[in-house]
């Protein structure tokens, strides 16, 4: 089991957090989000992959963003189409991966999923809030019982160390898990991760490295 710790902001706590190895480290590139990023992202260990984060930003902000932070993958948290993400996958590296998000609450209509099957990597599913992401709630995991794909995913929306049972059900399952994504409830504020947490929720959810 893979893991995303999301919402990286401070320079300092960005090491702190990659001397752990995550498998995945998000930087959020949306101006209204309290974890937006906007610096230079430190060296980091290259079996660590980068991700940015984006709420329907024009596809040359995307391109750019990748090439300036050398991305291994791009995460779109908004409405963006099957054609958009279609042009993204044709005009960036080929190795960048396509992570796209879908908000759930108590329903969700799985069909929507179909088209984007083939234009991106993976699905993420988090929690419908207020905003597109980091609000520390979790949906009813019970609806990805109607999940109709083979297409891995990462498992998000509030999950603290309080959930890491039910995490370890929900992996007992045949759904195809692929990674958990955890940011606020693993922070000291928005953006400064709490590093005894980020270690804990390693040694809970990763293989050994």
């Amino acid at each position: 089991m893979k893991l995303k710790i999301c919402g990286m902001k401070y320079p300092e706590n960005i090491l702190e957090v990659g001397s752990l190895l995550p498998d995945y480290m998000g930087f959020i590139f949306w101006e209204k989000s309290a974890r937006y990023f906007d610096g230079s992202i430190p060296t980091l260990p290259k079996s660590i992959k980068k991700v940015g984060v984006f709420v329907n930003a024009p596809l040359e902000e995307i391109l750019e963003k990748i090439e300036k932070h050398d991305l291994q993958a791009v995460q779109l948290h908004g409405d963006e189409s099957v054609e958009f993400c279609e042009t993204l996958k044709k005009n960036m590296p080929k190795l960048t991966e396509i992570i796209k998000v879908f908000s759930i609450l108590d329903t969700f209509d799985f069909a929507v999923l179909k088209p984007f099957e083939s234009v991106c990597d993976y699905f993420l599913f988090d929690t419908q809030g207020k905003l597109p992401g980091g609000n520390g709630t979790t949906f009813d995991w019970k609806v990805l019982e109607n999940y109709p794909s083979t297409k891995p995913f990462f498992l998000s929306g509030g999950i603290g160390m309080e959930k890491m049972e039910a995490v370890n059900e929900i992996l007992k399952t045949n759904l195809p898990v692929y990674a958990i994504d955890v940011n606020s409830k693993f922070e000291i504020e928005p953006g400064l991760k709490n590093i005894q947490l980020c270690t804990d929720a390693i040694n809970r959810i990763c293989t050994k490295k």
